[in-house]
């Protein structure tokens, strides 16, 4: 037995040094595992140097695909109408505009569209890869490519120079408003414009109850019901403590809770307390015993006897699975019903957040928060924002940054930048011992020191999935029925992780379809069941949702005379800005008109030197695809001649270098007309009119 003077502590010093490295480290990439980036494009890269027939393959697809696009720009170029060569994918909404088939910015997005479908080519069905390792390297590719996508930069989006022609540039200026103030808050720790609509207490988590219960945990709050008819059952709601317990109780239309206690529900919902440093040894089991397990003895107390439906939502319902899988196999009987929302049991198909889950990146992921004790807001942040680039982060800066406009804040979007942190050992324990290795559905997850299983489950299941889940998707959540012998009823309904749930009754364009599997019928997988069963749309409950928000309307006009007053206010702001527009309209003053004039002289300058530059570079692609296209039908005919495998290395390996120089150049070429176009326009917004007009 080693005694404590025998302690290696060089050893230990050694692992700590190597973990405040790592620690730093992450700081630096966001929390991303660079280790773990370069295994996955190293397996990539090798299995594809190993691979001549894939590497014909991609020549050929080149080959075809540039002269898909000269074709195009031929036909395109002469103003007639011509179908797409290519079309985007269909949650890619990023060139659905008119303006982005019209010359010449048809041309730019339709290549765009093409080199990235030729990558994913690259990416994918390289033999040999690992998938984890594939998906890594296919995200990543799409990640760099979106940051090139011709909507990011205003020379070439239609929709950005549109504005400035509209606006005479000021909504550049307003852009940068936007972008100072949004780094102002940022720096200083403060919420997003617009948050401040959305205080908790009083426009959102509004409806009133009181807390029956504190710990190091979390709080219970008591819902009480409006109704003079209550029912017999409580129901207890355990949030995701990844966000506030508020999404579920946000403004008065789309409440979950108000719901409930207008229909005679007494309520009670878990509210986590947000970690410091010093709860960095909280536990999953910390979380079951002081949070799930000590609100039933509390709900006990206050209505005893009486069983309780529990309804769990994301990480919350996780932990409500392994609450209710333990208690059932202790005998535990209090559950009545269990419900899941948006929540998983298996991960072995959890969807794109495993892109950042492997050993490497858990084991970086574990240094940091061991450095600090948690995981923080901006961290978890990231990793979503990464999910939907698209939406969450270009779209988002092309509209405000470039266009000059706005996003208007609701309630949803000011809970999720209310966000809250993850302890240390908690988050360690739920990657490893749930993304990493599944356990739970395993039956290695030990809860007292005995493994649980969710085949123990009694009480009758109801699941919730959402169609467009990237943190839950719906064919993971599905699985729940799969792992357990209950009459179980699953519900899909359109939207996305948070929107999906929270859709009040009756909300626009929402649509859901659902089925229920009784404990004795035999297992339907998820693809059969979304074929078989019928989706139903919210016809009716939308009447019903737009006649309750009309009378809560009514009540709130008659009940409190500010209401009349700020819409008062707001019809008098109006009518004095469009008065001001007016006058801006008919104004005779010699100085503005010359402003105008001004403006719009150089907004044309600009346009012109653009369209140039456009022209410029569509003219090196195309002398690139023609010169690519008649290499490729050589070094196929040369192929297909080939006298002995060492010919066709040779001929390979010639190809692929003489490529790699062309390659060079084209990218050299366009580089130039790219820098002398921008040149052209930053001389343009300097007021000197560029050489050579």
């Amino acid at each position: 037995m080693k005694r404590d003077e025998d302690f290696d502590a060089p050893a230990l010093m050694a692992l700590e040094t190597d973990r405040m490295a790592h620690a730093y480290a992450a700081r630096a990439t966001a929390g991303l595992s660079p280790a773990a980036l370069a295994l996955a494009f190293g397996d990539w890269a090798m299995h594809l140097a190993a691979a001549p027939g894939k590497q014909t393959e991609l020549a050929r697809k080149a080959a075809r695909k540039w002269l898909r696009y000269v074709n195009y720009l031929g036909r395109a170029a002469q103003g007639s109408a011509c179908p797409d060569c290519i079309e985007p994918l269909p949650q890619d909404s990023r060139f659905r505009g008119e303006a982005w088939h019209a010359w010449p910015f048809n041309a730019v997005q339709q290549g765009f569209l093409l080199w990235q479908q030729w990558w994913w080519n690259a990416t994918t069905g390289v033999r040999g890869v690992s998938p984890h390792h594939e998906d890594m390297v296919t995200f990543t590719v799409r990640q760099m490519l979106d940051i090139w996508s011709p909507s990011n930069f205003p020379w070439s989006n239609p929709e950005v120079l549109r504005a400035a022609w509209r606006q005479g540039g000021l909504n550049f200026a307003a852009g940068a408003e936007n972008f100072l103030e949004d780094w102002r808050r940022s720096v200083l720790g403060e919420p997003p414009v617009g948050t401040d609509a959305f205080a908790p207490g009083r426009d959102v988590a509004a409806t009133p109850g009181k807390v029956v219960m504190r710990n190091r945990v979390a709080e219970l709050i008591q819902y009480a019901p409006a109704t003079a008819q209550v029912h017999p059952e409580p129901i207890l709601i355990v949030p995701a403590w990844i966000m506030k317990y508020y999404v579920l109780d946000l403004s008065r239309h789309n409440s979950l809770v108000k719901f409930l206690v207008e229909r005679g529900h007494t309520v009670f919902m878990l509210s986590w307390k947000n970690p410091t440093p010093q709860d960095r040894d909280l536990t999953m089991d910390h979380y079951r015993r002081l949070g799930v397990m000590a609100a039933l003895d509390v709900i006990g107390r206050i209505a005893p006897e009486r069983k309780v439906h529990a309804a769990g939502y994301c990480l919350g319902g996780t932990l409500l699975a392994i609450a209710a899988a333990a208690m059932a196999r202790d005998g535990d009987e209090r559950l009545a019903t269990i419900s899941l929302l948006a929540a998983q049991v298996d991960f072995e198909e959890a969807g794109e957040l495993t892109l950042f889950i492997d050993d490497s990146q858990v084991s970086l992921l574990e240094d940091m928060m061991a450095a600090q004790g948690y995981l923080d807001t901006r961290q978890m942040a990231g990793a979503f924002q990464l999910l939907r680039s698209n939406d969450l982060l270009w779209s988002k800066r092309v509209k405000e940054y470039l266009m000059g406009a706005r996003a208007s804040m609701t309630d949803l979007m000011a809970w999720n930048a209310d966000a809250t942190r993850m302890p240390y050992a908690m988050h360690s324990e739920y990657l490893r011992r749930l993304f990493l290795r599944n356990d739970l559905t395993a039956g290695r997850y030990e809860v007292d020191g005995r493994p649980v299983a969710l085949a123990d489950l009694r009480a009758p299941l109801f699941a919730v999935g959402t169609t467009h889940d990237h943190v839950a998707p719906w064919r993971s959540v599905y699985k729940a029925e799969l792992h357990t012998h209950v009459d179980t009823t699953f519900l899909l309904t359109s939207g996305g992780h948070n929107a999906g749930i929270v859709s009040e009754p009756g909300h626009k364009g929402r649509s859901y379809q659902v089925a229920t599997r009784g404990r004795d019928a035999p297992h339907l997988d998820a693809e059969a069941w979304l074929a078989q069963t019928p989706r139903r749309r919210l016809v009716v409950a939308r009447v019903a949702g737009l006649a309750r928000r009309a009378l809560g309307r009514a009540g709130r006009a008659a009940g409190d005379g500010r209401s009349a007053r700020r819409g008062a206010g707001r019809i008098r702001d109006a009518t004095l800005r469009e008065r001001k527009e007016d006058d801006m309209a008919t104004t005779t003053d010699n100085t503005v008109v010359q402003a105008w004039k001004k403006q719009l002289d150089m907004t044309m300058r600009v346009t012109e030197a653009i369209i140039e530059g456009s022209t410029r570079m569509h003219e090196v692609q195309i002398e690139a695809a023609t010169e690519a296209h008649a290499d490729a039908v050589a070094t196929q005919q040369s192929l297909a001649s080939a006298a002995s495998p060492a010919d066709l290395l040779r001929i390979q390996t010639e190809w692929l270098a003489a490529n790699q120089k062309k390659s060079m150049e084209y990218w050299r070429h366009l580089y130039e007309a790219a820098a002398e176009t921008n040149a052209r326009v930053m001389r343009c917004l300097g007021g000197a009119a560029p050489k050579g007009d």
